[in-house]
């Protein structure tokens, strides 16, 4: 294991105090049972000079567990970048399914596309390069689209995190689920607001006020995790 932290250099996203602990928890626990494809794709990743917008590998974990529980095969994915968690989901879901991805960013997807075409899985992939409230509210305009979805998950900009979230509440099914990442800000959420630098006080303004939302809205059942970066959970209730 020591090789493989050697061969695949990753920055970490984790909040864990001690990074021997979360080094402990990606080795023991994440990295043996990483599929190759991912692998790669975290390595080819690292050298980016944004690697840090791209999923954890714990958080990416956590998100092929949740998928498997609902049988997901219809999901919907809003920021893309390289994409580590499109390929994990791609990798997860049957061979017959979807997902829309969507993202502004052609660039930075074209940079993990030739490992996904490579893991043989970019039939089940729309990719669609757009803002995502156009892509959202478009599909929303076919009925048969609403409740459909099985699961969804969201890395994009922050400040729009309540236009997606009344979204996708109306096209995932009952007892789908919509995952949110970025939820704790660096830990800035919690952090006096003296001590955050200017460059995250946006963001984490608009984390604050969305995190009351979803703990507040009886249609969902919530669930922070703090692995990689925060990942709120949501599962429709109603």
């Amino acid at each position: 294991m020591e090789n493989e932290k050697k061969e695949v250099p990753s920055p970490s996203k984790g909040l864990l105090q001690s990074p021997e602990l979360y080094q402990y928890i990606l080795e023991s626990s994440v990295y043996p049972n990483e599929p190759e494809p991912l692998k790669e794709l975290r390595a080819v990743t690292a050298s980016h000079p944004w690697a840090l917008m791209g999923t954890a590998p714990d958080a990416g974990q956590m998100m092929s567990m949740l998928l498997r529980l609902v049988e997901a095969k219809k999901t919907i994915e809003i920021g893309v970048f390289t994409g580590y968690s499109l390929l994990r989901t791609a990798l997860t879901i049957p061979d017959d399914g979807k997902i829309i991805a969507v993202d502004i960013d052609l660039n930075a997807y074209e940079i993990g596309l030739p490992i996904i075409r490579k893991a043989g899985v970019e039939h089940k992939i729309n990719f669609v390069q757009s803002e995502a409230l156009p892509v959202l509210d478009k599909l929303l305009e076919t009925s048969e689209n609403e409740g459909s979805f099985d699961f969804a998950y969201v890395d994009a900009d922050k400040i729009n995190n309540l236009n997606y979230h009344e979204r996708l509440i109306k096209l995932l099914k009952v007892g789908g689920i919509v995952v949110y990442d970025n939820t704790l800000w660096r830990g800035t959420v919690a952090m006096p607001e003296e001590h955050v630098a200017e460059d995250r006080k946006t963001n984490r303004h608009s984390m604050i006020e969305f995190n009351k939302f979803l703990a507040s809205d009886s249609r969902i059942q919530i669930c922070l995790a703090p692995l990689g970066d925060g990942m709120t959970i949501c599962r429709r209730l109603i």
